[in-house]
């Protein structure tokens, strides 16, 4: 199976999607796999509007047998022109009631293990558990890929992510919700079990829910970065693309 177009597709818009990355079995297998785990410290985040689980693969290491299926670890090698790894895994569960949206934004913040002086690392946020968010220099989230990869259907009324292609061209944007040209704005509506890949830059943002429809999400980071020493990534883990 050949990825090159969405390669092209992710460098020029911002995003790509693709279907059937993961057959419905492959979909049961990683929400049993999720479902069966205890939450146990504050990497579980629950309120009505959403369920979610940070630092996913450190909390729910046999998933990750699930995540990189054949699919996945053929794509990888064609969308990556270097060794990438991952650098953040989160689970998103937008139940059928909804509430919560959010706003244009773009992913600026990465997960490292410590805070440091420095004049290129900027916008420090102190986390629990030894984990530190910091805004990375450019070239670091320019490079960056995000795989978000669907377990529902997912369109405009139950929280597919609205965009604006080629923002992540224009570096880190200062938001003026008012300056955003909504005519150019797109839904990117998913089929369960396809993926839709992003650059963090891409300016983006997501509804409430409308049509009573869950809306289930892991969304993954890669980067081929290392940090300025002392500096590491908080959930660096290889990826093999043998299976």
């Amino acid at each position: 199976m050949n990825y090159l177009g969405s390669k092209t597709e992710l460098e020029e818009k911002g995003y790509s999607i693709l279907s059937n990355l993961y057959t419905d079995f492959e979909v049961i297998d990683i929400l049993n796999c999720i479902n069966s785990v205890k939450k146990s410290n504050n990497s579980f985040i629950e309120t009505k509007d959403l369920f979610a689980i940070r630092q996913l693969v450190k909390n729910v290491p046999k998933l990750k047998e699930y995540l990189f299926n054949k699919k996945l670890l053929t794509l990888m090698p064609e969308l990556f022109s270097a060794n990438y790894f991952l650098t953040k895994a989160i689970y998103f569960d937008k139940p059928n009631k909804s509430n919560w949206f959010v706003g244009y934004h773009q992913d600026l913040s990465i997960s490292v293990d410590q805070k440091t002086d420095s004049k290129i690392y900027v916008n420090w946020v102190d986390r629990k558990e030894g984990v530190y968010g910091v805004q990375p220099p450019i070239h670091i989230l320019e490079d960056s890929i995000t795989v978000r990869i669907h377990l529902d259907d997912t369109d405009k009324n139950n929280g597919a992510l609205r965009v604006i292609p080629k923002s992540h061209k224009k570096g880190i944007l200062r938001l003026d919700s008012t300056k955003i040209d909504q005519n150019i704005e797109q839904v990117c509506e998913v089929k369960r079990g396809g993926i839709m890949l992003m650059k963090p830059l891409l300016l983006h943002a997501s509804n409430r829910t409308t049509n009573g429809k869950q809306r289930r999400v892991i969304h993954l980071e890669f980067s081929k970065h290392k940090l300025a020493s002392p500096l590491k990534w908080f959930e660096y883990s290889e990826v093999s693309l043998q299976k």
